[in-house]
């Protein structure tokens, strides 16, 4: 039986670049997005490409209650989870003082609860796995506050203080934790910049990143990776 992936956030940008690196190394796939559509369509082009299986589930897991539907769909299949990552997020531009109200709390719904909360949701199998690893997709941003970064900032530095101590609990289980932290990557959020693409992260060379630090000997993580564009921080 194929090894089983959940990522959430999958249907675009990082998320299904990810998707597309884990189907194409023979791995299941768990996803879900807020749009059944472009699960749909996924969950088609991968399990025609690829000899896995892809599991799809609509849900909104910057709210609680739809981290808990996605990790009851995901329990109800019964199968351990070799690799768990939380990628979903968003970016919402503006400085601490004069963002729109609700900033904070968009953020830190989406970047940091939804990993807390599908995580302890669905722990108990991914402990099921014998070389499990989970995958927190932090930023740039959770090292260095930005001009325009406002909350953001803020939610990206809380999910990578969430990996580090997940990472400290979960040691002694030999479960791996990994925080990602890519810089600029050409994804629809940076749609309407007047810059080449050439001066950005390629979301696949994000997921190659990830899928190099899973293919390690069980010996081995990887606890960071950075990922900057050639030419530096945008």
């Amino acid at each position: 039986m194929n090894k089983v992936a959940v990522i959430s956030g999958a249907s675009k940008g990082i998320g299904l670049a990810i998707a597309n690196k884990f189907a194409s190394e023979g791995i299941d796939l768990i996803i879900t997005s807020r749009n059944q559509d472009d699960l749909n369509e996924i969950k088609l082009d991968l399990e025609a490409a690829h000899n896995i299986s892809v599991h799809v589930c609509v849900a909104d897991i910057s709210q609680k209650e739809g981290v808990k539907a996605f990790s009851d769909f995901i329990n109800d299949l019964n199968r351990p989870i070799d690799i768990l990552v939380n990628n979903a997020g968003t970016f919402l531009q503006g400085n601490l003082l004069d963002e729109p109200e609700g900033a904070l709390e968009t953020q830190i719904d989406t970047n940091l609860y939804s990993a807390y909360h599908l995580t302890r949701g669905v722990i108990a199998n991914v402990r099921k796995a014998p070389q499990a690893h989970i995958f927190n997709i932090c930023s740039i941003a959770s090292l260095q506050a930005y001009s325009g970064s406002g909350s953001y900032t803020i939610s990206k530095f809380a999910l990578l203080g969430f990996s580090k101590s997940l990472r400290a609990e979960l040691l002694p289980e030999k479960i791996k934790v990994t925080a990602v932290l890519p810089g600029a990557t050409f994804t629809s959020s940076w749609e309407g910049v007047d810059l080449p693409e050439s001066r950005f992260i390629s979301a696949i060379d994000v997921a190659d990143s990830i899928w190099s630090a899973y293919s390690l000997s069980p010996s081995a993580v990887v606890e960071e990776i950075v990922i900057r564009p050639t030419e530096g921080d945008i």
